[in-house]
């Protein structure tokens, strides 16, 4: 049997992670016997309007935070929701400040290449009511931070990725 590569794995684990949580927001539940639907209370992302969400929490975009666990435990994202970066412009004080960049495919986020990556919101548009993203496409959005010269997102904490969803009308 052939061996899989580290990059392989890692590209199996993620697919399985975004399917597994597509299938957990289908309101499905698992019996003894067979699936079976489960009507649940609907949560504030499931509603039919667009959500704004800060990205970041009240922590917003800032280094030393796992954007990857805060986008596990805040989703699902859905198509139209907005995600709002608010981050503190360039300063005496702030001497590597942030900025959100929008890289173009699995391989890129994963390496922290910038370098085919789209400038979405420079270091001084997070200030402010901040710079806000709306997921108007259905497919996987990854984002990263290229403050530090990129650091910020090679130490592993500051990127993400959603993957908007369709929201279901009742």
């Amino acid at each position: 049997m052939a061996r899989l590569t580290h990059a392989q794995v890692l590209i199996l684990l993620l697919s399985a992670s975004m399917w597994a949580i597509s299938m957990a927001s289908r309101q499905y539940g698992f019996n003894n016997t067979d699936w079976s639907y489960k009507r649940r209370p609907c949560r504030q992302n499931s509603t039919a309007a667009p959500n704004k969400i800060v990205v970041g929490g009240s922590q917003n975009w800032t280094f030393g935070i796992n954007y990857a666990d805060w986008a596990l435990k805040n989703g699902p994202f859905y198509f139209n929701d907005t995600l709002v970066f608010k981050y503190d412009p360039p300063s005496d004080t702030n001497t590597h400040p942030h900025s959100v960049y929008l890289l173009p495919n699995l391989w890129s986020f994963l390496k922290c290449d910038l370098s085919r990556a789209k400038l979405v919101a420079s270091e001084t548009q997070g200030g402010g009511d901040g710079f806000e993203f709306v997921l108007k496409s259905w497919q996987p959005h990854y984002f990263a931070c290229g403050g530090g010269a990129g650091f910020h997102c090679n130490n592993g904490t500051m990127k993400f990725f959603v993957m908007p969803m369709f929201r279901r009308r009742y």
